[in-house]
């Protein structure tokens, strides 16, 4: 299990997220929405210490840090114990697709070379990636790109995944391929945190959706209750903006 608990940040004046808290059981697939600028993209980065919070904790399994004043020893345990898709892909230049994954495996989790490059090799080959592992990202499309973090996340064999708008730095004919692969991930039984608009994806793989606005948790419930019985006049505002008029219920 995964909990974050009154989670404050602020940028300056700018309080980007106000006493956010959020469960993620062992197993579940977590699916944050929400329009830019109300804190989806922070909060996942306070998990992993990509941002450090003003106050909070954050519980993985039987270990509970605090955010604010979590030691260095603190922030490399839980990015042990954590892995992260970036939506621009944040793979290092000069490495080829396999020295990615090798290299977050060795450098990372202190996994013995051979073992990391075993291990790289079935995640590129789940991928579809297998006659690319010597190709560096400038030689791969932005959906291959994309392939290559996910694989490496996998590998990393964290408790909990965390996805930031992995399909919105993607060509259109590209996004059904990853939000494909993502689900797949998702049925093996990785717990996630996604962040995401994809309303389709949200609604066939989330066992909860959380909605957020302004750094708050407005709305959170499985996503039936969300996409179709919303409770807050917030939330069924977005829903009305995002989704086809066809899918839209009598509730909003």
């Amino acid at each position: 299990m995964i909990k974050v608990e009154h989670v404050k940040k602020n940028f300056g004046h700018l309080e980007v997220l106000h006493d956010v808290s959020l469960t993620v059981d062992d197993g579940n697939v977590i699916v944050i929405l929400g329009p830019s600028g109300s804190g989806k993209t922070t909060l996942l980065r306070t998990i992993n210490f990509l941002e450090r919070a003003d106050k909070g904790t954050l519980t993985i399994g039987d270990t509970t840090i605090d955010l604010h004043g979590a030691k260095k020893k603190d922030v490399l345990a839980v990015r042990r114990k954590t892995a992260m898709v970036f939506q621009n892909y944040n793979l290092f230049a000069n490495k080829t697709a396999l020295e990615n994954i090798v290299e977050a495996l060795v450098t990372g989790h202190g996994v013995p070379r051979a073992l990391a490059v075993e291990r790289a090799k079935l995640e590129l080959e789940k991928v579809g990636l297998s006659d690319k592992e010597n190709y560096y990202p400038s030689q791969l499309s932005g959906g291959q790109q994309q392939r290559v973090g996910i694989a490496r996340a996998v590998a990393l064999d964290a408790e909990v995944i965390l996805f930031d708008e992995p399909t919105s730095a993607l060509d259109p004919e590209l996004v059904g391929e990853t939000l494909a692969l993502i689900k797949q991930v998702a049925k093996e039984g990785h717990t996630m945190i996604v962040v995401t608009h994809e309303m389709s994806f949200a609604e066939e793989v989330a066992d909860k959706v959380v909605f957020m606005d302004g750094g708050y948790v407005v709305e959170e419930g499985n996503p039936k209750d969300i996409f179709y019985y919303p409770k807050e006049e917030r939330t069924k505002q977005f829903l009305r903006r995002i989704l086809p008029p066809t899918d839209l219920s009598s509730n909003l």
